[in-house]
């Protein structure tokens, strides 16, 4: 597996993606790119007139979004249409340029229906891309969800995208080398159901979950421990929305679940210690120290051997050779 952490894109996207040094990629067959790794809203959020991102650029966030890509069948995979689908997709397209499908992707995974995670797909629409009968996997609640609800039921009526359901558990098999499973996992389910993804590659496998309620709970109710994948794969990308208690003046945090950023370590390293270089922690809101990448909590994550994922991420998920 190989990887490499990329600065923050400037103003011109193809520029700076196009002068991303490539990540073996006379070898790399399968690669996963992380497209951003704030929470729904990103950074600077709507209202929010202090934030410095308004200022310093490099603290600028893009809601979470990872793709994969097969780099011998031209195919690639989105893993959550957040709001900046736009902007994201012109960072892919500097990386790996479109070859198949609707705007070069074969497919979409949806996570659930919270706007940070599917918002983006407006964009598939008539008055947009107008795109022909791009797949979205989702599950059988999110699936209904966009089926008859405007305006994404115009996505279907005017076959922009064709959903095909999931099944929890159930791994689909996208090519001889490339198969996802959706995990469910406990969140606000408000108007669908809640998954993390499990990706296989080869003899790799990557979990993307960036929302959940809380680790007790996935191991009560669903019979999950995060300890047991972060040994079983080779990396996870997980929820860190909130650092710790008291990042919202004024709120009581304890109502407001996810589980916090050093709350993970210490289950990682009471339970899994030797996984902890296998976690990335995406998803961070933007009250969330980690945001900055020279604030003491991010030095405290990588210097107790976590990583924190970072719009530009790559990674190699299998090569030539394997």
């Amino acid at each position: 597996m190989i990887s490499q952490s990329t600065p923050w894109l400037g103003a011109s996207v193809a520029v700076w993606a196009l002068g991303l040094a490539p990540v073996a990629a006379e070898t790399c067959t399968v690669e996963l790119i992380v497209l951003g790794a704030g929470q729904d809203g990103g950074a600077p959020q709507i209202g929010n007139f202090d934030d410095r991102a308004w200022r310093d650029p490099e603290l600028r966030l893009l809601p979470s979004s990872v793709a994969v890509v097969d780099h011998e069948s031209g195919e690639r995979f989105l893993f959550d249409a957040s709001p900046a689908i736009t902007e994201q997709l012109a960072i892919l397209d500097g990386l790996v340029p479109p070859q198949n499908g609707p705007l070069g992707l074969s497919g979409v995974f949806l996570t659930h229906a919270h706007m940070g995670h599917y918002a983006g797909l407006i964009q598939f629409g008539f008055e947009a891309a107008s795109t022909d009968d791009l797949r979205v996997f989702a599950m059988p609640r999110m699936g209904s969800f966009l089926k008859n609800n405007g305006p994404w039921s115009q996505l279907v009526e005017f076959d922009n995208i064709d959903i095909v359901e999931l099944a929890a558990d159930d791994a689909l098999q996208l090519n001889d080398d490339l198969s996802v499973t959706p995990l469910l996992v406990p969140h606000r389910d408000e108007f669908s159901e809640t998954v993390g993804f499990v990706i296989n590659a080869g003899k790799t496998q990557a979990l993307y979950l960036p929302d959940i309620d809380r680790w007790t709970e996935w191991e009560r109710d669903y019979g999950r421990s995060i300890a047991q994948l972060a040994e079983q794969s080779t990396m996870i990308f997980v929820d860190a929305t909130f650092f710790d208690d008291g990042e919202l003046p004024g709120r009581d945090m304890s109502k407001i679940p996810h589980p916090r950023v050093r709350a993970t370590m210490e289950l990682i390293e009471q339970k899994a210690p030797e996984a902890a270089g296998r976690v990335h922690f995406i998803h961070y809101n933007h009250t969330n120290p980690i945001r900055d990448p020279q604030s003491e909590q991010s030095q405290e994550v990588l210097a107790r051997g976590f990583n924190i994922a970072r719009r530009g991420d790559r990674h190699c998920l299998t090569t030539a050779a394997e």
